[in-house]
């Protein structure tokens, strides 16, 4: 399995943004070294069809849907697909991720239930926003 990098993210993020503003797709793509957690957020029909694309894409294998929710906002407006590299954190971060989440394959696991994947992706979100003197 090839490692994930920042390459990779950036390729996959920037014909998903495309897709996903002609769609009225927003969302966010998580990377870990050798994993993806994915949210995609918009109408069914258009999250269906996309889903359904992504499955058809023979570089992708053991997908699985954690979580299919209604929501009555999304999380992430204005993001088309934004990238997360979750490789590219400083040690004490992703070591904080590594014991809260746990990990898998060297890098960070992405937890298997909709609430906790939304939770990590808070956190994470937290944690790139905060200003340098912070981190």
């Amino acid at each position: 399995m090839e490692t994930l990098n920042w390459g990779i993210v950036r390729s996959i993020t920037s014909v998903s943004e495309n897709n996903n503003e002609i769609a009225g797709l927003t969302g966010v793509l998580l990377a870990s070294r050798t994993h993806f957690l994915q949210v995609i957020e918009g109408n069914f029909e258009d999250v269906n069809a996309a889903f359904q694309r992504i499955c058809k894409d023979e570089r992708h294998s053991e997908l699985c849907i954690i979580g299919y929710s209604i929501i009555d906002a999304r999380l992430f407006g204005g993001w088309g697909m934004r990238g997360i590299g979750a490789f590219d954190f400083n040690q004490k971060i992703e070591s904080e991720l590594v014991e809260k989440y746990g990990e898998e394959e060297g890098g960070i696991h992405f937890p298997l239930e909709e609430w906790q994947a939304l939770a990590m992706i808070s956190d994470i979100k937290m944690i790139r926003d905060l200003p340098e003197w912070k981190k």
